[in-house]
């Protein structure tokens, strides 16, 4: 086993790579398997059949794998899987999967959970999310790349966020989100793209411009929201518009915060 402080409880069972560090007066369970170079800081519990990355770092008094808050939950098998490289601060709360969800809650590469922040049953999570403080993702939820959600936000159970997307801070989102799109207003209103993310990840002018093209054709153009976005993908050249399209086309029954 790895660096354990002697006050940690490890139940039989853990497997700890050696590189891995356990601080004091944290709870291992007997299904937790933490990889290469993950620091448990103290007072910290992870449990049921959960899986860490490497390099990820869990802060104190965090309570990572305990079973769903789901009146549905009958003790089945519930599986969470953590990636590698993450920061989930202190008192964050990710909850393992349900029968009725795939058993399973998966949180990709590279992400930064802050303070108090919560991943509910069956939430899909990909590589690079940030989710502040305080902020909650309900169950069987999917969180695509490089999505930012803002302080104090709720995002609804099956809820889609497409990939770039950032939702404001003290937000509710109860619908679909574009790729790339800004949410924004205590009942959230798609108010825009997130040219900042767009920006940053060096995104080329050219592509830019056919999403500022493509989200007014989707917040003006004639028909259904669903309507403009099959003529958006008969007209458009760009793959991130592409992405727009194929994501509002996916069949999932769901309906999508459309532009105000």
């Amino acid at each position: 086993m790895g660096n354990i402080h002697p006050s940690a409880v490890i139940e039989e069972g853990a497997r700890i790579a050696a590189s891995a560090t356990v601080g004091p007066f944290c709870v291992i369970g007997p299904r937790v398997v933490l990889h290469d170079n993950v620091e448990v800081k103290s007072h910290a519990i992870v449990t049921g059949e959960t899986e860490v990355g490497e390099g990820t770092v869990i802060f104190s008094f965090a309570v990572i794998g305990e079973i769903p808050q789901d009146l549905k939950f009958k003790g089945e098998t519930s599986r969470l899987e953590i990636g590698k490289r993450n920061r989930i601060r202190e008192h964050v709360t990710m909850n393992g999967g349900t029968e009725g969800g795939g058993g399973v809650t998966k949180i990709g590469d590279d992400g930064l959970f802050m303070a108090g922040c919560h991943i509910a049953h069956d939430a899909i999570l990909g590589d690079r999310v940030i989710v502040v403080n305080n902020a909650a993702v309900a169950g069987h939820c999917i969180i695509e790349d490089d999505v930012l959600i803002g302080g104090l936000a709720g995002i609804h159970q099956f809820v889609r966020i497409g990939r770039g997307a950032i939702i404001g801070a003290v937000t509710m989102v109860t619908n679909d989100v574009i790729p790339y799109g800004l949410v924004q207003a205590p009942r959230g209103v798609l108010d825009g793209l997130n040219l900042v993310g767009l920006k940053r990840r060096g995104v080329t002018r050219a592509d830019i411009t056919a999403l500022r093209a493509a989200f007014q054709m989707l917040a003006q153009g004639e028909g259904t929201f669903h309507d403009r976005a099959r003529r958006l993908g008969e007209e458009t050249g760009s793959d991130y518009v592409r992405e727009i399209v194929d994501f509002v086309l996916a069949d999932t029954g769901r309906h999508f915060l459309t532009p105000g």
